[in-house]
């Protein structure tokens, strides 16, 4: 059996910046560690070309009547910048007490090893495992995942013979509690430009004459939002269902310090729509965000310019029984009805994804139709995360977006158990990402567990 800590420094040192051409001997090294990673534990691997990064599908068992699993991650990393923040190499790892640096130990090569490992581990002590296992690894997750879905449906009748699928891409609250996710948020981002003169004017000699873009731009984004923090955009709200008084319960086992979460976040007050604690606006509300802006003059000093260009780069978080592609065509309304018309406006679709959720067995609304597979998985998480972590997990639904994973529900009817091993701390897509490595090694002890459960041992 392979040293789980070494093999993911050594997947580290493959810098796969899936967006950015320059790291395409990383993507290819990082494949290719991957690939050779799973053969080495007995796994038939195919390599699925993409328009983009190739997919990861190797898989081990054939036995129909065995459960088949099958589990998701993703080779590809976030861009390290800016480097100059790192305190060590951002594709040279380094272990520091307890944790392991470097881009992609969080996000998601050390989750991701961790269940690699315990495969290993667990056919290594029985190799006649009646359960089949389907590795299912991308290389675009960090830009969306755009020949994902064109890839579930060429392989939909090989993929949806499974019965659930076992991830570890979402996180924890501390080394002791574990989470696991039952919803996620969806997306709808795109980009509004606002163009005024064909080139930038003298201020002096223009100015008074036309609109300034900027102007028009921030005067749109400000009334989008209402002054108690709620998206102004008639009809945004509509679709979203009651939070279920068992999700709130979760919450509180999660905790409710806000003082203590105003604090890790740096801010000096809260600014949350009414009638919500921060905690439950993070999971359990739709939000819309600006992401970036621009405008005119950013160097040193000044220059006097009306600019003839600006624009935002906007994301809409939304939760579960909100449809994407109304949101967009409501906020787009929005935009273009306020929008001056001395002025050109133009809409830039970029990319969506919709919101998901799957309720935990036991629960009273449980769907009468759930696998029984699905059912057992949730419960041996739960038994084995109680063991493993000495308390059982919260089931929460999570702030961010996985699109994926309702792509995968869409396209092969399959549910997730979304088992959390990052922290706060991890510093995802930030400078000084990092894994905690005892949080590693119970990972893989519950991973084994459920897959040891799932195949009736």
């Amino acid at each position: 059996m392979f040293d789980p800590v070494e093999k993911l420094k050594e997947f580290i040192r493959h810098p796969s910046v899936s967006a950015d051409s320059a790291f395409a001997d990383g993507m290819k090294g990082a494949q290719s560690f991957v690939s050779e990673l799973l053969q080495s534990i007995g796994f038939e691997v195919e390599v699925v070309q993409t328009d983009l990064h190739p997919i990861i599908l190797a898989s081990r068992g054939t036995d129909p009547s065995w459960p088949h699993v099958i589990i998701y991650g993703h080779y590809d990393v976030q861009p390290a910048d800016p480097l100059n923040l790192w305190e060590s190499e951002a594709f040279e790892p380094e272990q520091r007490g307890d944790r392991l640096y470097g881009r992609g130990t969080a996000d998601n090569k050390g989750p991701l090893m961790t269940h690699i490992a315990a495969v290993g581990k667990l056919l290594e002590a029985e190799p006649d495992l009646p359960l089949r296992i389907t590795f299912m690894i991308e290389g675009e997750e960090e830009m969306g995942s755009p020949s994902f879905p064109k890839f579930l449906e060429q392989y939909s009748e090989r993929l949806k013979q499974a019965d659930l699928v076992f991830l570890s891409d979402t996180g924890i609250p501390s080394e002791d509690q574990v989470v696991i996710t039952c919803g996620l948020r969806g997306l709808v981002l795109f980009d509004i430009e606002v163009t005024t003169a064909k080139s930038d004017l003298h201020s002096g000699l223009h100015g008074g004459v036309l609109r300034n873009p900027i102007q028009a731009l921030t005067e749109v984004c400000a009334s989008l939002h209402g002054p108690d923090g709620r998206v102004n955009v008639p009809g945004f709200y509509d679709d979203v269902l009651d939070v279920e008084p068992w999700e709130k319960d979760e919450l509180v086992k999660y905790g409710t310090d806000t003082e203590a979460y105003r604090k890790f976040l740096g801010i000096p007050a809260f600014y949350t729509a009414e009638g919500f604690t921060p905690f439950e606006a993070v999971r359990f509300m739709p939000t819309l965000d600006f992401n970036g802006i621009g405008g005119g003059y950013q160097g040193e000093g000044s220059k006097t310019v009306i600019p003839s260009k600006a624009m935002a780069k906007v994301s809409c978080r939304l939760v579960a029984n909100q449809d994407p592609k109304k949101i967009r065509q409501l906020v787009y309304a929005a935009i273009r009805e306020r929008a001056p018309k001395d002025v050109t406006l133009r809409l830039i679709d970029q990319h969506e994804g919709t919101p998901y959720v799957v309720v935990p067995p036991d629960r009273s609304n449980t769907p009468a139709d759930q696998s029984p597979v699905l059912a057992d998985a949730f419960r041996a998480a739960d038994t084995a995360i109680a063991d493993v972590f000495g308390k059982p997990p919260l089931y929460l639904r999570e702030g961010g977006s996985v699109p994926i994973i309702a792509d995968i529900k869409r396209v092969l009817g399959l549910d997730s158990v979304m088992f959390g091993l990052f922290l706060p701390e991890d510093n995802l897509h930030a400078p000084n990402e990092s894994f905690h490595l005892g949080v590693m090694e119970r990972g893989m002890k519950v991973s084994e567990q459920v897959l040891r459960k799932l195949a009736g041992r």
